[in-house]
Formats: C-alpha cells, sequence, structure tokens
C-alpha cells in the first residue's frame, strides 16, 4: 500500500504544454532538468498535461484562435504515441513520471502509459465526474487548492480518505505568475491543521525569486512542492511563471533553508480574489446535450457530455445532477443553460445571475 510519505519532499516539474507539440522539444526539457535534479541528488517528478482535445474542446469552438487556452490547446497537441515516449524518456532520466487528465479519456491514458502519479489541477478540483474516474486508478494523487472553497476542498480530502487513496494537497494560488504580495504563505499552515492526515505542500507561479518562498513553505511544513518548468529554445519566449534549469538549480539549492514571511493569518480559508476565480471559470466545462430531450425528462449520464468553454448562462460541471428535470426542450448539441433545468439555481435570481454573467 501506498502511504503518504510517498509525497515527502517530491518536487514536481509541471511541463505542461511547453513542449509546444514538438516531442524533441519535450525531450530537451526533460533531458536538462533531470540533469539538474541529479545533480543537486533530489526526488522529482517530471509532469505532463493530457487532453483528449477532440472532445475537451467543443467543436463549433476549435477554430476559435481568440481563446487562449483553445487555440493553445490546439496548437500544443500530440498523439499517444508522442506522450509514451515523453513517459518513457523521464522514466530513464531517473525522474518520476506524472500527468494530470483534464477529461476522463485521458484518465484511461493515464493507465495505459502506466504513470504512477496523477495531478488533480485547481480548476477541476470540483469536477466530480473527473475526481470519480481518477480514483478508479488506485494511484496517488496531488490536488492544488488555488481558487477552491472550504467545502470543496473538505469533500475532497474525505472522499479520498474515504477510500484510502493517498492525496497530497498543495496550496496555490492560481495566478500566473505571481506577485509575493499574493503568495499567501500562511495558508500552509491553515492547510496542515485543517488536514493533518495528508501531506501538505506548495505549488508556486512566482517569477522574483526561488529562494525565499522555498524556504518559509519548508519551514511552515510544505513537503512537496510544483513549479512550471521551460527551456529557452526555438525562439519560443518562456512565460515569466516557468522555471528554467538554472533557476530550478537555484530552487533546489535552497530546499533546507527556512526563513518567515507573513501573510494573512494560518487559522482561516483564504477568500479567492475574483480574477482568479474568472480564470479557473474559463477553464471549467459546461453541459452539453448528446440527443434531443423534451421538457420534463429527468437527465441521466448518458444524456449529457462536458466540453470547454463554457458559456453565459450554461450549467457547469459543478452544478449538475444526475435526475434533474428539464423545464424546457433541449436540442442536440446544445448547451444545457441553468434555468433549464429544475434545481436551486433556476429559482434563485442571485445565483442565476452569476451564472449567466461567467463564460464567454
Amino acid at each position: 500500500m501506498i502511504h503518504r510519505d510517498f509525497f515527502e519532499e517530491l518536487f514536481v516539474l509541471e511541463m505542461a504544454n511547453n513542449h509546444w507539440g514538438s516531442v524533441e522539444r519535450g525531450l530537451k526539457i526533460i533531458a536538462d532538468f533531470s540533469k539538474v535534479v541529479r545533480f543537486n541528488n533530489v526526488r522529482a517528478a517530471i509532469k505532463i498535461q493530457l487532453r483528449d482535445v477532440d472532445n475537451f474542446i467543443h467543436r463549433d469552438f476549435r477554430s476559435r484562435s481568440d481563446i487562449r487556452y483553445i487555440k493553445k490547446t490546439v496548437d500544443t497537441q500530440l498523439p499517444r504515441e508522442a506522450f509514451a515516449r515523453l513517459i518513457e524518456a523521464i522514466r530513464k532520466s531517473g525522474c518520476l513520471p506524472s500527468a494530470t487528465p483534464f477529461d476522463e479519456t485521458s484518465v484511461d491514458l493515464c493507465e495505459e502509459l502506466e504513470i504512477p502519479l496523477i495531478k488533480i489541477a485547481s480548476s477541476d478540483i470540483n469536477d466530480w465526474f473527473l475526481i470519480e474516474k481518477i480514483a478508479q486508478t488506485r494511484k496517488p494523487v496531488i490536488a492544488s487548492s488555488g481558487g477552491s472553497s472550504l467545502k470543496d476542498t473538505d469533500d475532497l480530502v474525505t472522499f479520498f480518505a474515504n477510500r484510502n487513496i493517498p492525496l497530497a494537497l498543495n496550496h496555490c494560488v492560481s495566478l500566473y505568475p505571481t506577485e509575493d504580495r499574493d503568495l499567501q504563505m500562511n495558508q500552509i499552515d491553515f492547510l496542515r491543521q485543517r488536514y493533518p492526515n495528508n501531506t501538505i505542500g506548495f505549488s508556486t507561479h512566482e517569477y522574483h525569486d526561488w529562494e525565499t518562498s522555498m524556504a518559509i513553505a519548508y519551514g511552515k511544513g510544505a513537503r512537496t512542492f510544483e513549479r512550471h518548468i521551460d527551456i529557452e529554445a526555438d525562439g519560443i519566449p518562456v512565460s515569466p511563471y516557468c522555471s528554467q534549469p538554472h533557476q530550478a538549480d537555484t530552487w533546489f539549492k535552497a530546499f533546507r533553508r527556512v526563513k518567515s514571511m507573513c501573510g494573512h493569518p494560518g487559522t482561516l480559508k483564504r477568500t479567492p480574489p475574483p480574477e482568479e476565480i474568472k480564470y479557473l471559470d474559463g477553464l471549467v466545462r459546461g453541459v452539453y446535450v448528446r440527443r434531443d430531450l423534451p421538457q420534463g425528462a429527468a437527465i441521466s449520464e448518458d444524456d449529457l457530455y462536458l466540453a470547454i468553454p463554457l458559456q453565459k448562462g450554461q450549467a457547469s460541471c459543478r452544478e449538475i445532477m444526475r435526475g434533474q428535470v428539464l423545464l424546457a426542450d433541449v436540442r442536440k448539441d446544445a448547451p444545457l443553460m441553468i434555468d433549464q433545468i429544475d434545481s436551486p439555481y433556476a429559482y434563485d435570481e442571485e445565483l442565476k445571475q452569476m451564472i449567466f454573467e461567467r463564460g464567454i
């Protein structure tokens, strides 16, 4: 049985889509960072992101180059064979392969590629369709708390505890990049006190300093750490929130130093700022109808599918529940609007207005 010690002093190096659809570029990133990992004698995972692009993005929006998340997802698409090469290279480098699957088909790919560690992105911390699929793998999971409510985090921790699946929980601020004033390092105290049976970590996107936050995080008890990684190559600019090999070297060397940094009190869950919520809402999958459905029909899982983008007024994976009754006819492939289902959101004008203001 995998114990929570699996996460102890584990560095997760998030390649994300910085391969830009090129296996060769991905292999170069793996080679460059694994050298730094070996030189510093640290334990590290190199993580990729997986999406079943043809279904993850609704077909009516796949050509929308004006939507940044959609454009980058399409531009960086790789076939299964390419991901297999990257995962094998990570293994041979001495690092642990890891992946963030953003849909259920990608969870199956994690199984097929025998990826031993799965990450749940901040935007998916309450996507229970995806979370339940991930839990079926029985693999250890790291989740980031960026933008989450306290109830979402409690529910996630309880869910994995009830299934005896190891879960590490990262404090994370989902602002890219993150300014020093927004780091909220005392949230590590809060997470450790509230979830004493889980390894608590720190996933960071700050870009001014690769030493101070590491020292503070470790001193506060964080024991797994994550940063995005990239290299300067092919004329592609490196995003400010990504670490290059020499910066990762500085980060690793700061591992055992502990200093003090102040944020909000560690006894309360932070309230995510509106821009963070807006950013994460842009990554949430909307509910679409698989076939024509009549008014009065009780919705089953087979009647629906989830895809981005989330449109204004559309129900998302956060609001839909099996068995809800339709208040109007809905056509095949149409977005399921929040006022078309019999739920508390259909009758609460304040909640309904919030849903009609989010999305595109």
